[in-house]
């Protein structure tokens, strides 16, 4: 869109300024109001997007890359379970570099610390923040959504949010087991058509999946419920 105001503007100035003279330049910026305006705003977006390269490249980046590094000691408590810890380490990080890399990752972390702890409101408040590009972890933000409300007993909340997760980017892992997680969750709703349909999709499609082996039990139990 700048690059289109952009080139507007100057071949607006360029069929203006067309075989003038400095002079006769000089004379035309003084009386032509329109050309001191179109100049103005030429000089202004240029200069706007000057500011907005330089600001990416000499303090967003910098502060990007050094983000990376801000959810570790988070991560290391977590690790050891001293979840208060992780909490109170990964509040700052998320705060000091939110919208960078690392603050969103932190930010991601600290939800399942929340998680943990059984604050599902807390940890659902994080992950609907959380913003990343990562295939597996923007996956895995909607799915542990979808936990959030399963465990608040919103199950009909949390269907969507495992097939939103099980749709995200289709694959092996993520999709199936997504996919089974929504199936439980619509036959605690009782609608046990979904949960076939869901079961169904998964013994059809995702032959590898760790519980395709008694996929016909889920299948074969919604049946015998409906019955």
């Amino acid at each position: 869109m700048l690059r289109k105001k952009i080139y507007f503007c100057n071949a607006k100035i360029a069929t203006m300024l067309e075989n003038l003279s400095g002079r006769e330049l000089k004379q035309q910026f003084k009386q032509n109001s329109t050309l001191r305006i179109v100049t103005i705003c030429v000089g202004s977006v240029i200069a706007l997007v000057l500011a907005y390269l330089a600001y990416r490249q000499f303090i967003w980046k910098p502060a990007n890359i050094k983000s990376n590094d801000a959810y570790w000691v988070g991560l290391n408590y977590a690790d050891k379970d001293s979840t208060d810890q992780a909490i109170d380490e990964l509040k700052g990080a998320v705060k000091k570099y939110d919208g960078k890399d690392g603050g969103e990752l932190a930010q991601f972390v600290l939800a399942r610390q929340y998680m943990s702890k059984g604050e599902f409101s807390k940890a659902l408040d994080e992950l609907e923040s959380v913003n990343v590009n990562d295939t597996y972890i923007g996956t895995y933000t909607l799915g542990l959504q979808g936990d959030c409300y399963s465990e608040m007993g919103k199950h009909k909340d949390a269907i969507d949010l495992y097939i939103d997760a099980a749709e995200r980017r289709e694959n092996e892992k993520t999709t199936p087991e997504y996919l089974f997680k929504a199936a439980l969750c619509a036959e605690k709703t009782g609608d046990f058509e979904q949960a076939k349909e869901l079961y169904t999709r998964i013994k059809d499609n995702y032959l590898t999946f760790s519980n395709q082996k008694v996929i016909d039990k889920y299948i074969a139990r919604v049946n015998k419920t409906k019955a």
